[in-house]
């Protein structure tokens, strides 16, 4: 299934678009096709995703506040504007310093 969830033709903010939920993480899709997708979250202060792999290459822009991006097993210190680009098949984890936003995008082919 290929659809975008924001409308692409109005302009918009990804701070604006999520509001944090106390003790969660939220996530929005904004984009999603057939070769990959394109998300949008906010982790609350302590919040984290536990350490994984995925089968394919995936990049985390920190948006908002800072994070910590852990790939195979060495720590990454993210602030709002940073990138990560995270390998295919290697484990990584993402850790919230503070609250944050970030914007992961994900390509399968």
């Amino acid at each position: 299934m290929e659809s975008n969830k924001f409308n692409n033709r109005k302009a918009f903010e990804f701070n604006s678009e999520i509001e944090y939920a106390e003790g969660g993480i939220v996530s929005m899709r904004v984009l999603e096709k057939s070769s990959g997708n394109v998300s949008l979250f906010a982790f609350d202060l302590g919040q984290k995703l536990s350490e994984h792999t995925a089968p394919f290459d995936a990049m985390i822009q920190v948006v908002e506040g800072e994070a910590e991006i852990v790939i195979g097993g060495e720590p990454n210190h993210l602030v709002a504007g940073q990138v990560i680009i995270m390998p295919a098949g290697i484990p990584h984890a993402v850790n919230s310093i503070t609250r944050f936003k970030m914007v992961l995008t994900m390509i399968k082919a």
